[in-house]
């Protein structure tokens, strides 16, 4: 079996090099036969395509999609100094 460190880094190249997401800011942990994704992204579509790579990067171990989505929307109206 592959080290943890080795698939996560597998992955974590996969999730970078993938056309579809090209991420970088994502932190992969494996844990047994789990594969744990953290950090922010800007979507539901982005955080569901960031979790489907890295089940094609480590087929065999259960995906936890831990991905928040950042609320970027601009803010609105003028601030109160």
């Amino acid at each position: 079996m592959e080290a943890p460190q080795y698939v996560a880094a597998r992955v974590q190249q996969a999730l970078a090099e993938d056309e579809r997401t090209t991420e970088l800011g994502i932190r992969v942990d494996v844990r047994g036969e789990q594969l744990f994704l953290r950090g922010q992204v800007t979507s539901e579509e982005r955080r569901d395509l960031i979790a489907g790579v890295a089940e094609e990067a480590a087929p065999g171990l259960a995906v936890r999609n831990e991905l928040t989505v950042a609320d970027i929307r601009e803010p609105g109206g003028e601030e109160k100094l």
